[in-house]
């Protein structure tokens, strides 16, 4: 249950014939009130793979497949 949206990041990323990273990025900026995700990018392949997920658009069923397992948590340190 730990892992249940890597699992699912894994299987689109697998039928689209991309990587997990690809989809994660794309699913979270396709999401509302996301305007800047952190990337933390490393490496030159980290950077790569981050400009590749915006041409990336996921249709409706992936992002439902994707969303159904997110729980989403507290944000800490605020407050």
């Amino acid at each position: 249950m730990r892992f249940d949206v890597v699992d699912r990041i894994t299987e689109v990323a697998r039928k689209r014939g991309v990587s997990n990273a690809q989809v994660a990025l794309a699913w979270i900026l396709q999401q509302p009130g996301v305007t800047a995700p952190i990337i933390g990018a490393s490496k030159m392949p980290h950077l790569e793979e981050a400009v590749a997920a915006l041409e990336l658009k996921l249709d409706d069923a992936e992002l439902k497949a994707l969303a159904e397992p997110y729980q989403p948590h507290r944000v800490l340190g605020h407050g």
